[in-house]
């Protein structure tokens, strides 16, 4: 085992000798609405801050966010700032698929949202799904390298399957559509449901899980429900247009005192241009 251990990280220092990386996160941060007790927003808001400034990644995709979670982090996570709007109106009420980027190393050229519907210029909700679900797209140079790159974040339904699997497929339709130039991309999300599902194939087809592509990796639950699950893979990071993954893991570490930052454990990936 030891030996082996030796080789990845052999591999991973040759793989990063001369190429320039960039560290993504996929955060369900756990709306700041719910009541939840002891861990209700107010007594974990520390712990998030706490992850971002430990895990210093170059862009975040974080989802459930409230405008004062999402202002909170950008407060206190110093060097970050974040794009995203409410999906409820497209300003400021509702649920944020923000994305955060840290200024010291990538820039934002230009971004946008569409809402996951047959109407995704408004604000509108699609097929059998509980809520409006949006999707927030940037497009993002990275400030070492010079190169260009396109990130999207979103959070599927977690009621309606149609939803699901539509709004996964305007996702995928869309970033072929705007991604003429075959940038790198990355998505990253809370997609609610789990690799198997045959929903996931369209994604499958055209991005690659970091999950399952990085050469060092996990496969640990990502949802938790506060420690009383720990089964379900429903977060994930998927790319294209990267030369590789170096690496692929399940953030559980605690901060700030505290056991779990939110419902569900961010995810982290180290992908190379």
């Amino acid at each position: 085992m030891k030996k082996l251990l030796l080789t990845v990280l052999l591999l991973l220092s040759a793989l990063l000798a001369g190429a320039q990386s960039l560290t993504v996160i996929s955060y369900n941060i756990r709306l700041g609405e719910a009541k939840d007790g002891t861990n209700s927003w107010p007594f974990r808001a520390a712990a998030s801050r706490d992850m971002v400034m430990d895990q210093l990644p170059d862009i975040m995709g974080l989802q459930e966010a409230f405008l004062y979670q999402a202002a909170y982090l950008k407060e206190y996570c110093k060097g970050y700032k974040y794009v995203g709007v409410g999906r409820e109106d497209g300003k400021k009420e509702g649920e944020i698929m923000a994305i955060f980027y840290r200024k010291e190393t990538v820039k934002l050229l230009r971004w946008g949202t569409f809402w996951l519907s047959d109407t995704p210029k408004k604000p509108s909700k699609g097929w059998d799904a509980a809520c409006k679900r949006t999707a927030t797209w940037a497009l993002m140079k990275d400030k070492r390298t010079g190169k260009k790159f396109y990130y999207v974040n979103t959070h599927l339904d977690h009621v309606g399957w149609e939803a699901r699997e539509k709004g996964l497929q305007l996702i995928v339709d869309r970033i072929a559509e705007m991604n003429k130039d075959s940038l790198p991309m990355v998505l990253t999300g809370d997609l609610n449901m789990t690799p198997e599902r045959q929903e996931m194939a369209p994604l499958d087809r055209s991005m690659s899980s970091a999950r399952e592509a990085a050469y060092k990796t996990d496969h640990l639950a990502t949802f938790h429900g506060w420690g009383k699950l720990d089964k379900d893979i429903i977060d994930y990071i998927y790319y294209s247009g990267f030369s590789s993954c170096v690496e692929y893991e399940t953030v559980r570490k605690g901060y700030a005192d505290r056991k779990f930052i939110s419902d569900h454990y961010p995810i982290k990936a180290v992908l190379v241009f």
